[in-house]
């Protein structure tokens, strides 16, 4: 199956690396054309109607996100060339995006085309990119969250989120309705992406400290949902400090 793609980035070596690279070792994905700035990405977009965009996030007179704004109508998978910037990796880990930090490492572009071409295959029936750019509008409490699971994606609000529990390679996560998801991560990814009111209190347990009832001196906090979770000593004085 070959994945009709094009690349925007505004650094003309960038673009030449990039197809070089994919040519040799992604032989799947067709290259329809090329953009060096929002003004041309969007017609070509437009026309094109490529399946996968590579998408350079900073760039001259506006950013990938500006280019997502103007072709948000139009389904196609991204994958992002960015160099690390915090802001831009929580927001795309929250949407499950596909992205590369720069300079481009060979194998990270090929899993990256592997994953691409497994969502196309099984046809999502999400935009990903929608949901990015609903979550950059949104304070992070209220921001969508796409939870990879064994059948595909989630979608659920952070705001419904409960607590997250490590469970040897995944994260249960309990949400208010009382179902849980089982997640293909581990609980170290949430960590890193969650923020308040999100807060680590056990090397297993991740809490959404809108949810806490109550706090015991023996040591644990009682949710919503009537769970018991055993705050750590490592983590104590971080939990109580959000209650100060």
């Amino acid at each position: 199956m070959k994945i009709k793609a094009v690349i925007v980035d505004d650094e003309m070596i960038a673009r030449e690396v990039l197809r070089n690279y994919l040519n040799k070792y992604c032989p799947q994905v067709e290259i329809l054309g090329e953009a060096e700035n929002i003004k041309e990405a969007v017609p070509l977009i437009t026309e094109k109607q490529p399946q996968l965009v590579f998408l350079d996030v900073e760039m001259p007179f506006g950013n990938a996100f500006d280019v997502l704004e103007a072709t948000k109508e139009i389904s196609y998978e991204t994958i992002f060339i960015t160099a690390f910037s915090q802001y831009s990796l929580q927001a795309l880990n929250k949407s499950a995006s596909y992205y590369i930090l720069k300079p481009i490492d060979i194998q990270e572009l090929i899993l990256a085309v592997n994953k691409v071409a497994e969502s196309i295959e099984k046809k999502e029936d999400f935009n990903r990119n929608k949901i990015l750019l609903e979550n950059l509008k949104l304070k992070p409490e209220k921001q969508q969250l796409i939870l990879p699971t064994l059948q595909g994606f989630d979608v659920v609000k952070t705001e419904d989120i409960v607590r997250l529990q490590a469970d040897g390679n995944f994260t249960q996560v309990f949400l208010t309705d009382g179902s849980k998801k089982m997640v293909c991560r581990f609980l170290k990814h949430f960590d890193d992406l969650l923020e308040h009111p999100f807060v680590r209190v056990h090397r297993s347990h991740i809490i959404n400290v809108n949810f806490v009832k109550s706090y015991h001196k023996s040591g644990t906090a009682t949710l919503s949902d009537n769970t018991e979770i055993e705050i750590s000593g490592s983590f104590k004085d971080h939990f109580l400090k959000v209650f100060s």
